[in-house]
């Protein structure tokens, strides 16, 4: 009995060795070693269904049955791009209301009571270039969710007492806009690329908030709440068929009318350097930015400009400031592209107040150097690689594909506009990296913008250049005067 408990013991022992051995093997092998990974699975697209209805509606439908629930995303055609100077504000109060402010046979509390019963939420909103609606709802009371969002947008009577509500939670907002220094710093960086008063970086103030009255509202619903003007995705557990005659049944009959959309504003941009900082004493670090106007997402240079950028902030600009030197909280970099609005290029830094003037200057000598020579090999390789091997999760969840679709229909880009950006992806060289640098990044003439507090500065902001202070006073509401 002892004998073959030693015996035991040995074969134990001997099973062990042989174990560590093994992973002494694989830990020998050096992550500069090739890898060979197998061909990824094609991905299967699943079948979108696009109808447009006689009123004009357009949906995109694609069943989900993964669960029992169905969920709608509407867009429509406004924004508070066209909104009037007086009343900013306006388009963002409507969009709210129109949900809360009731409609003619139901209020907004017994709309959220009925929809709480079932487990239900609609919401409305109106963003900068378009408007929103979204209804997300179990399979079982689809049809009564339906008649509720029919109801909200035929028949919204915008309650004066909601309206009153929204521009409280405004005016609360205002009043606290300069508590966050990150906030501050996106928010008065795009009043520097676009122009302070531009629509694509003017924020509401609150006499704005107190010019919007009820007449504003409903006037500005009439002008864009169609169904002509309205784009539908709806994924979920349906059949595409019934929930067609479902959708028909319940917003067929909203009627449409002949709307007329406002061009856009046009961006007018001027390339110089500046330097603008905004004091903030209270802080013991700086939130840098600094940029110029980017493009759009349609440029032919896009795919080029991706991989350029992923360059530029993964590769160099997060090595040098963050790991090599050790500078910064956090590093970006943004080439900021929109579907009809030129975005913002932009870099940024989170650093110690007493590392400020040296971490732009980093960054400076990051944005000149990725002109003037190529990229590496390895550079291309990886952000190439980084942008392929994440494809995939385009298509993760048929939400994700449908909305997808119908963004790019709502925007007037193919809707294979994500394939040809992958195909350019795979084309881009280096020398295409580098061609962008040169065209479209202009270091001479970045804007740059600092918050902080100036005292604890490693050296003068004034060294880069001619400072501007921007003031960030909230502007108080004036009392009205007694006749």
């Amino acid at each position: 009995m002892k004998k073959q408990r030693t015996l035991l013991k040995l074969f134990f022992i001997l099973c062990l060795l042989v174990f560590i051995s093994g992973m002494s093997v694989f830990a020998q092998k050096s992550p500069k070693d090739k890898f060979i990974f197998p061909t990824l699975n094609p991905i299967n697209m699943p079948k979108v269904e696009t109808v447009k209805l006689k009123n004009g509606m357009k949906l995109f439908l694609v069943e989900d049955h993964e669960y029992p629930t169905i969920d709608m995303r509407a867009m429509v055609r406004v924004g508070s791009v066209f909104e009037p100077t007086a009343e900013i504000g306006l388009a963002s109060i409507t969009g709210s209301v129109l949900r809360t402010g009731g409609t003619t046979s139901m209020t907004g509390d017994e709309i959220d009571k009925e929809l709480e019963t079932m487990a239900a939420s609609v919401s409305t909103g109106i963003g900068q270039t378009s408007g929103y609606i979204m209804v997300s709802v179990l399979k079982e009371d689809i049809n009564r969710a339906l008649e509720i969002l029919a109801d909200i947008l035929m028949n919204p009577v915008f309650q004066e007492d909601k309206i009153r509500l929204a521009q409280i939670q405004q005016k609360t907002a205002i009043s606290r806009r300069n508590d966050d220094i990150g906030g501050i710093a996106y928010r008065e960086f795009d009043k520097i690329i676009y122009g302070k008063d531009s629509p694509y970086a003017r924020h509401p103030e609150y006499v704005t908030i107190e010019a919007v009255t009820r007449d504003d509202i409903v006037g500005f619903y009439k002008k864009y709440f169609y169904p002509n003007n309205t784009t539908v995705a709806i994924w979920g557990d349906f059949e595409i068929k019934d929930m067609i005659a479902r959708v028909k049944k319940n917003l067929e009959k909203w009627e449409a009318a002949k709307v007329e959309i406002p061009p856009l504003p046009k961006v007018s941009y001027e390339f110089k350097y500046t330097v603008n900082f905004i004091d903030k004493p209270d802080v013991n670090q700086s939130n840098i930015l600094l940029g110029h106007i980017g493009g759009l997402m349609d440029n032919p240079d896009y795919p080029a400009l991706s991989v350029m950028n992923s360059i530029l902030s993964n590769e160099r600009m997060f090595k040098k400031i963050r790991i090599d030197e050790g500078l910064a909280y956090s590093v970006w970099g943004r080439y900021g592209a929109g579907y009809q609005v030129p975005g913002a290029f932009s870099c940024g830094a989170q650093t110690k107040s007493e590392s400020t003037v040296y971490a732009i200057e980093l960054m400076l000598k990051e944005l000149k150097k990725i002109r003037e020579e190529d990229v590496t090999d390895e550079e291309l390789a990886k952000a190439k690689d980084e942008y392929l091997n994440s494809f995939v999760f385009n298509f993760d969840s048929k939400a994700k594909v449908v909305n997808r679709l119908m963004t790019y229909d709502f925007f007037e880009y193919p809707l294979n506009f994500m394939e040809k950006v992958k195909k350019g992806i795979e084309k881009v060289s280096k020398k295409d990296v580098r061609r962008v640098a040169q065209k479209y990044l202009r270091p001479d003439k970045v804007q740059i913008l600092v918050v902080g507090k100036k005292e604890s500065f490693d050296k003068p902001l004034s060294t880069l250049g001619e400072v501007n202070v921007i003031d960030i006073k909230i502007p108080p509401l004036k009392s009205k005067k007694k006749k």
